[in-house]
């Protein structure tokens, strides 16, 4: 069994620790509030004071941040990971951070480390259930090194070269936040013609925004606001000047949304 450190323990980050600890590794964790890591310690992981010490035992490293600035800093920042990496070791990134930012970190990671870029699809019920689906991109001899540890948490998708994996997540989380955009949408013309709200939504199930009207009434998802929002604008950014009216609208709509902390599926 693999020696496994997980930087970050939100609510992503801890169901993965709970899975690896199921499948038999050694797990060590670390996350910026130490009392978030609580429950884990008593399941049988190792609590790390910083990033350094989380990694310098590790066979794989695995990180669940929630932006590109995150990871810059728990990498490269004070007591950062990337300067206590043992040469061999295979990083893997699951944050949604883009493309572009796989290919800096790439650039600033030890030669000897290898990098697995490997963003998952599923929120917290599928993380605990073990039913992720987990974007793998990278040199085909890393991927191979980490599919064992990944396998652990749902179905390992090979997506290509380095980066392609935060490619992918991108187009799913704009497919994502532009269908609940516009189921939000349809349950407002429901409520104006008189269609009651469930009626409306148990319809939907069946037609092309189906899989937002799942969603939107899934018990156990979690995916903030400022998250979501903070996907669509990198997407944004990737697009540039291209004519791009239904994400730039979405993204209106996530910024207007008065608590950010809450999970998407409040827009409906």
């Amino acid at each position: 069994m693999e020696t496994i450190a997980v930087l970050g323990t939100g609510r992503l980050g801890t169901p993965i620790c709970r899975r690896l600890l199921a499948a038999g590794h050694q797990v060590a964790v670390w996350n910026r509030t130490t009392s978030r890591s609580e429950r884990l310690v008593r399941a049988g992981a190792r609590r790390a004071a910083s990033p350094a010490a989380a990694v310098a035992d590790a066979d794989t490293v695995i990180t669940v941040l929630s932006n590109a600035i995150a990871v810059d800093t728990v990498l490269f920042g004070p007591g950062g990971a990337a300067a206590a990496l043992r040469p061999g070791t295979c990083l893997v990134q699951m944050s949604t951070i883009g493309p572009d930012a796989v290919a800096e970190l790439a650039r600033r990671l030890p030669a000897e480390v290898h990098l697995v870029d490997a963003p998952v699809v599923g929120s917290v019920d599928a993380a605990q259930a073990g039913r992720l689906t987990v974007l793998a991109a990278g040199d085909p001899a890393a991927v191979d090194r980490a599919a064992p540890v990944l396998q652990a948490l749902g179905t390992v998708r090979r997506c290509g070269a380095l980066g392609a994996g935060s490619a992918l997540k991108l187009v799913l989380n704009t497919a994502l936040v532009t269908a609940m955009a516009a189921l939000r949408d349809t349950v407002a013309v429901a409520d104006a013609v008189g269609v009651d709200r469930s009626v409306a939504l148990a319809a939907l199930g069946t037609g092309p925004l189906g899989g937002a009207a799942k969603r939107a009434t899934a018990t156990g998802a979690w995916f903030p606001i400022a998250l979501a929002s903070k996907d669509i604008n990198l997407a944004l950014r990737h697009l540039g000047d291209r004519p791009a009216p239904v994400a730039r609208a979405a993204a209106r709509v996530l910024s207007a949304a008065p608590d950010q902390n809450a999970d998407l599926s409040v827009l409906v």
